[in-house]
Formats: structure tokens, sequence, C-alpha cells
């Protein structure tokens, strides 16, 4: 199960199940007993860390439109926590125990995180969607206990019954008749329907050009880390592994000042403009670096557009779930992070290939293409999400 198929789930809480291979996997690996094993069970991780998009979704029906941004940013701001975490941990483990333990001590955050599966509820605004009025409002009242409120009073009704206003053009009714997609093929077809198919092919982009810039940048952290560019006339000093996770860790940290500005510029520039000019930024980061630079000089590039690419990735997470309905939203996000994983499995070869083949300057060229196709098309979508309420459904 990926991020696809995933999102087809009737209830985000078969996402336990998802987990539970993701925690008990990601520990077996520290005892792999040969190197197929190991990339079975890393594998398997892998999957289940795919369908971290639905998170998201789920995660976003319980905010309220007017600090919406903000706090999906926070949300994001765990995942830069985990990996400055993971690069600290690596500094200090794998001198001295090995990858086996580092793997081991990696996954108990994952075992720690079953325990709040505990407390998960279904989101209201996606059982009301689905017509299950009577839940929705169930799970409102026990999160009303929870706060020491009461529920406002009022009837519970899905956005399909609410006036459109003109940002919901493309979502307009084309006819008296509204469809029910109840299975993953029919989801994954209504992605491709006129009112959507600009909107996931943007998405995609996007997504793909996110991927292939974040997960690039990381792994020329490791390439050019490497010391010696047997390329050039100029040799640099070879460095150790722990110069390596010291680096990463490093670059690592740039991700926290891009996540502090995607906080206040979600809110008060918006989505679209927010993410087009930080693509713009962090292409700039990334030009000198066609030529090799000293150590230096080549930290400080990759931790500026580190800091610019962290900030696209965690917007596009913000909008994706915004800009599609709830009746395809998961799915909607889902395919849009699986074509960014193709992105991912391109990027070792650009990144480090081609840097070792000596094709440095065509590595950079290529990223800077993939960037600015991507701010391209974020400035293509024709909707701002800032302030607006989320829809539930498309009618056609």
């Amino acid at each position: 199960m990926d991020d696809y198929t995933l999102s087809f789930s009737i209830t985000r809480k078969s996402l336990l199940i998802v987990a539970i291979v993701t925690t008990v996997s990601a520990f077996l690996s520290s005892f792999s007993p040969n190197y197929i094993s190991l990339l079975i069970l890393r594998m398997l991780v892998g999957t289940g860390l795919g369908g971290g998009p639905v998170y998201g979704s789920w995660f976003l029906e319980f905010v309220p439109s007017r600090n919406r941004g903000m706090w999906m940013v926070i949300y994001s701001t765990f995942w830069t926590i985990g990996t400055i975490l993971e690069a600290l941990l690596a500094m200090i483990i794998m001198p001295r125990l090995g990858w086996r333990w580092l793997l081991a001590l990696s996954s108990i955050p994952s075992f720690a995180a079953l325990l709040l599966y505990i407390f998960t509820v279904e989101s209201p605004r996606y059982l009301c969607a689905e017509g299950r009025i009577s839940d929705a409002h169930d799970i409102l009242r026990k999160i009303a206990v929870v706060n020491q409120t009461k529920l406002p009073p009022g009837m519970l009704v899905s956005d399909q019954v609410t006036k459109l206003d003109e940002e919901e053009e493309l979502l307009r009714p084309r006819a008296n008749k509204t469809f029910n997609f109840k299975t993953g093929l029919s989801s994954s077809l209504m992605l491709l329907s006129p009112q959507l198919l600009r909107i996931t092919l943007l998405m995609w982009v996007v997504y793909f050009g996110n991927s292939f810039a974040y997960y690039g940048i990381i792994l020329l952290t490791s390439q050019f880390s490497a010391g010696e560019n047997r390329c050039f006339s100029v040799a640099l000093h070879v460095k150790n592994n722990t110069s390596l996770y010291t680096d990463v860790f490093i670059t690592s940290l740039a991700e926290l000042p891009g996540l502090l500005i995607s906080a206040v510029v979600v809110e008060k520039v918006g989505r679209k403009y927010s993410m087009a000019l930080m693509y713009i930024l962090g292409s700039l980061f990334l030009f000198p670096l066609a030529v090799p630079q000293n150590e230096a000089l080549t930290t400080a590039l990759l931790f500026g557009a580190r800091i610019w690419f962290i900030g696209t990735f965690t917007l596009a997470g913000v909008y994706c779930p915004e800009i599609y309905p709830t009746s395809v939203r998961s799915t909607g996000c889902g395919v849009a992070s699986a074509v960014g994983r193709i992105a991912g499995m391109v990027s070792p070869i650009v990144a480090v290939q081609l840097v070792r083949g000596c094709h440095q300057m065509a590595a950079i060229i290529l990223f800077e293409v993939v960037v600015i196709l991507s701010a391209i098309s974020v400035l293509l979508f024709p909707v701002e999400t800032k302030g607006r309420e989320l829809v539930d459904h498309v009618s056609l």
C-alpha cells in the first residue's frame, strides 16, 4: 500500500495497519542478515511512509481557514525536527556502534507514535461529506468536551448546499446529478475530470519539482562532502564519514529558518506567490554550484538553497489539500506525492552519477530547469486558497 492506494481507504484509521508495518519493518531492518533482506525491509518502511500525505489532509480538516496555513507549516516542522535529530543521532552512533544500532534507535519514535492512534478520530468534515452527519456531530461533541466548551447552535451541512463564490467557478456543477465516487479507480479518474485536470497536472509538476530539488540537495550534500573532485585540477581534502554527518546536520538546520519564513508569508503573501518566489530564490543559491566551490561556500550555498526548497515543499503540502475537495483530497495529494517519489528516484542519477561522472554543470542546469518549470506551474494554478473555505464535493 502506497500513498496512491492508501488514500482510497474509507476511513483514515486504517492507517494504523500501515503504521504498524512501517514501525516493525524499521526495527527489523537492524537485524537484517544480508543486503537483500535489508532492501526488502527498507522498501516496506518506505511504502508505509508513503501514506504521509493522508495525515496532512486529515489534520487540515480540523483547522479553521483563518490561520490554516500557519498551522500546516507548524505541522510540517516536525518533519524537520526529525531530520535534524536523525543527523545528530548518526553523528553520535555511526562512528561508535554502527548502522544496526542507528536503525534500531531510529525506530523508537515510531513505536511511540503508535500510542497516539488511541486518540485518533475521523474528520467530521469527511464524515459530513459522506452523509454521516450523526457520526460527525458525535465527534464534534467529544472535541467540545475535551476543550471544556459547548457546540454552537446550528446544523451540520456540507458546502455542497452553500453558495458557490467566483473562486470556485472551476467546481461549478454542470449537471444536477452529483457522483459519489466510492472506489479507488473512480477517485483517481475524478482527478482527470475537466474541473480538476488543470489542477492535477500542475500539482504533479510541483510535487515532482519539490522532491527533485529537495532530495537532490540532500544527495548533493553527501556527494560534495566526498571532498575530492577528480574531474578538476583543484583537489580538496578527503572527508571522513563524521564530517559528512556534520554537513548533513548543518544543512538540515537550514530548514528551521525556511519554515519560519513559510509561516510568515503563507498567510500574508498567499500560497502561490510565496512558492514561486521561493523557487526563484532557491535556484539562485544552486546556480553557483555549477562549478566547484570551496568547502565553506559549498556548504553555505546548500544551506541557502535548502531554506527555500523546504519552503516550497511545505507550502505545497498546505496548498494541495486546500485546493482539492474533501471527496478526492487524500487521493489527489496521495497521487501527487507518488509522482514526487518518482522524482526522488531520479534525483540520485542526477545528483550523484552526473556529478561523479564529471558533469556537475549539467546536473545543476537540470536542477535549475526543473525548479523554474515548477515556479511557472505554481503561477498557473487557477485559485489562491489563502482564507478560502474548504470545498467538499466536485459536482458534474
